[in-house]
């Protein structure tokens, strides 16, 4: 398999992260998006969308980091990442929903104000974050990983830009319960770390 790939994307990482931790040999090929490398037809015919990360599964595009951890889990038949029952699929469903939009409008578009100049309100996206951190921590009170007694998609899904929010300066400290789930993820067999910048709260550490 080939992973398309940005090394600053959340999104990317999510894809990448998961590979790893299933143990798929894969490789990971970077995308220059200051170059536009992903608006050029090569890359535009694996995804129109022209977004990072696409899957090359021999010949078998998957874009939108979401759709390829629902793949990676069917594709190796990884059940315990992907549970088959109606309750469980429908809770994981749940959180790559907020994967894709609390956590896409607040604490990863805070970190693209600060990492990459976004123009969005710093104030507004920052408050949201602090919405869904709050409802993730509530959520983690009484349990390790947000669907079942096991790490699933929905933690992956949801990692990297939490991870991340502190480059967005947004401050995780009030979040015992979410920072001893990163931890748990982090201590994973084949975790690979988000890379960070010296952006937002990162940059007076």
């Amino acid at each position: 398999m080939k992973l398309y790939h940005f090394p600053l994307s959340g999104h990317a990482h999510r894809a990448r992260l998961f590979l790893s931790l299933l143990g798929v040999p894969h490789q990971v090929i970077d995308v220059d998006l200051k170059a536009g490398e992903h608006k050029q037809p090569a890359f535009l015919a694996m995804n129109p969308f022209g977004q990072v990360p696409v899957l090359d599964d021999e010949g078998v595009y998957i874009a939108d980091a979401n759709a390829i951890l629902v793949y990676l889990a069917k594709k190796t038949g990884r059940r315990e990442w992907l549970p088959e029952d109606a309750q469980g699929a429908a809770e994981v469903q749940r959180w790559l929903s907020v994967a894709a939009g609390e956590i896409a409008y607040g604490p990863a578009a805070a970190r693209l104000i600060t990492v990459f100049g976004a123009p969005f309100n710093p104030q507004e996206v920052i408050e949201r974050a602090h919405i869904i951190l709050t409802r993730i921590e509530n959520a983690l009170q009484h349990r390790d990983w947000l669907v079942g007694n096991g790490p699933t998609i929905a933690d992956v899904a949801l990692y990297s830009y939490v991870a991340g929010a502190p480059e967005g300066n947004v401050d995780l400290s009030a979040y015992a319960a979410v920072n001893a789930w990163l931890q748990r993820i982090e201590n994973l067999p084949g975790f690979v770390p988000f890379p960070q910048t010296a952006a937002g709260l990162r940059s007076l550490a």
